[in-house]
């Protein structure tokens, strides 16, 4: 029996996800609204399909501008919603108006440094030293698992490679078992 496997006995299969998308300009044009194509939202649609291929479901999408507050009150409610996963995308450069980490961050329970570095490593092929420019994050909080993902569609393709085949591995140790 290969050994390498026990770990991710047990766990779910599929999973419940939040996807929130961060972006002013597409806020500005679209406003509010529950699904990525309606918003032209590629990273946002790149992930919602990527969870079904997987068999989980997404139970809400969030179209918000770069503003701290709107960011922390969408992270709000889904920390109080049935959403076992929270992926945002957009926000987590060093520009002004990049404040994602900033408003995720006091939420953390607990952080899970080992991505952000692992998706650094992995990007550096696509985009050599400036993956120092990102400040792509994920913890846990209220047993619930949140990534923090750049905006870019290469970027998110990269991230969800080294987080989908992990998740339920990930929800396994949250739930305790």
């Amino acid at each position: 029996m290969d050994t390498s496997l026990l770990h991710k006995e047990n766990a779910p299969g599929n999973y419940k996800c939040a996807i929130l998308t961060i972006s002013t300009s597409r806020y500005e044009k679209y406003g509010k609204t529950d699904r990525p194509e309606r918003a032209e939202d590629a990273s946002g649609k790149l992930i919602w399909g990527m969870l079904q291929v997987k068999g989980s479901a997404v139970v809400n999408y969030e179209l918000i501008p770069d503003n701290m507050e709107m960011i922390r009150d969408a992270f709000k409610r889904e920390l109080y919603s049935e959403a076992d996963v929270i992926i945002s995308s957009g926000g987590t450069g060093l520009s002004p108006t990049d404040v994602t980490i900033e408003a995720v961050t006091p939420f953390i329970e607990k952080e899970m440094p080992g991505f952000g570095e692992l998706f650094r490593l992995k990007s550096i092929d696509q985009v050599g030293n400036s993956i120092m420019l990102t400040r792509a994050i994920a913890g846990v909080a209220r047993e619930k698992v949140i990534f923090c993902l750049p905006g870019s569609p290469n970027a998110v393709k990269i991230a969800l490679e080294l987080i989908l085949p992990e998740m339920g591995h990930i929800l396994k140790h949250l739930k305790g078992q």
